[in-house]
């Protein structure tokens, strides 16, 4: 059966209407490319970078207030300690492999210095998990020609999903895994807005996979589709980026970011001891320029009325984790490793199975 999206298989997440492209592209001004590295000589490859551009690349000179959760820390993502002190996003954002973070973080300084006026030291946002299993990691693939590859085609259409950028070597719930994301329009109180998120996984164990709440990983066990490996790893990991356009201050960013953890769990991620579960929230709807001194006005939603935000970041992590897991495709990588892409025949059958009506929709 051709890849599809969770959708396209008449598979519903939650209550909320989703964005024209239902991805993280549907929050104004938010970019995504994609540089996906695959060879097998001289090492074997199954890599990539994925960067997340705000503000069309005009983010260093016209911040956004973020703030981060850190649900299980054996991860990394670079700076971070800036941005939970001053509350502000001022770079794009890149996902990779663990091996090279730093690259990534190099080539992102370097569009700075070659595109744009100095602005002092520059701290840009970097994340990675770990695509050893399929990828000869320590070949270290990546240049950082790949890394401005990815920025120059970056745009704000649909988004690839699976096995591409910095998710071509990713595992999820011991299917093949890699990028996802998903979109809720917001209906509050304070005006409509748009959150999107974007997700790298590389997480979970199968008997805990669930969509919309069914035991899917149960039922499909390794009887029916093998395991990547003969003993699962002690972790994994997750990267949640979430988006919007919503006037929010660093702290109500936070909120949001600790609330990817509902959507996790309800796909089925409990956080391992071994797993980098790292989530970044940031928000366009104030403008913090980078050339302006003195006292300056700033917008916020109550508090009171940020339910409808929780709700569609649980929404929109728990449908990117589960796109991502539809559009991945079977891959054998390092060592003849085979990671089996999540049969979406058997994903209907089981899900008709508990929800006899749902398929009739």
């Amino acid at each position: 059966m051709t890849r599809r999206r969770l959708r396209d298989l008449g598979i519903v997440i939650g209550s909320m209407p989703t964005g024209p492209h239902n991805a993280i592209t549907d929050v104004p001004g938010v970019l995504v490319g994609h540089t996906t590295v695959i060879f097998d000589e001289p090492y074997v490859a199954r890599t990539g970078v994925t960067v997340i551009v705000p503000r069309e690349d005009e983010i260093r000179d016209d911040r956004a207030f973020a703030g981060y959760h850190s649900f299980n820390g054996n991860g990394e993502m670079t700076g971070l300690l800036w941005l939970e002190e001053s509350g502000m996003l001022g770079s794009p954002i890149g996902l990779t492999n663990t091996n090279q973070v730093g690259v990534v973080r190099d080539a992102l300084i370097w569009h700075d210095v070659e595109n744009f006026e100095s602005r002092g030291f520059k701290l840009p946002i970097v994340a990675e998990t770990y695509d050893g299993w399929l990828s000869e990691i320590d070949a270290f693939h990546l240049t950082e020609d790949h890394v401005h590859e990815a920025l120059a085609i970056a745009n704000s259409g649909p988004v690839e999903e699976g096995n591409v950028g910095g998710g071509t070597g990713m595992i999820c719930h011991d299917f093949k895994g890699g990028i996802g994301n998903s979109s809720r329009l917001v209906d509050s109180k304070s005006g409509l807005y748009t959150i999107g998120v974007l997700v790298q996984s590389n997480y979970g164990d199968r008997h805990t996979l669930r969509v919309d709440g069914v035991p899917v990983g149960r039922e499909i066990g390794p009887e029916v589709v093998p395991l990547p490996w003969d003993e699962p790893p002690q972790g994994g990991s997750i990267i949640v980026v979430i988006a919007t356009d919503a006037p929010l201050l660093p702290m109500q960013c936070k909120r949001l970011a600790q609330r990817a953890t509902v959507g996790l769990a309800r796909v089925g991620g409990i956080g391992h001891n071994g797993s980098g579960d790292i989530f970044l929230c940031f928000a366009t709807g104030n403008h913090i320029y980078a050339d302006i001194t003195g006292r300056r006005s700033l917008e916020m939603i109550p508090h009171e009325h940020l339910n409808p935000f929780f709700e569609a970041v649980a929404e929109a992590v728990e449908e990117a984790i589960l796109n991502c897991l539809t559009k991945a495709e079977t891959m054998v990588g390092f060592k003849g490793r085979i990671a089996c892409e999540l049969p979406l025949d058997e994903l209907q059958r089981v899900m008709a199975m508990y929800r006899p009506s749902d398929s009739k929709r």
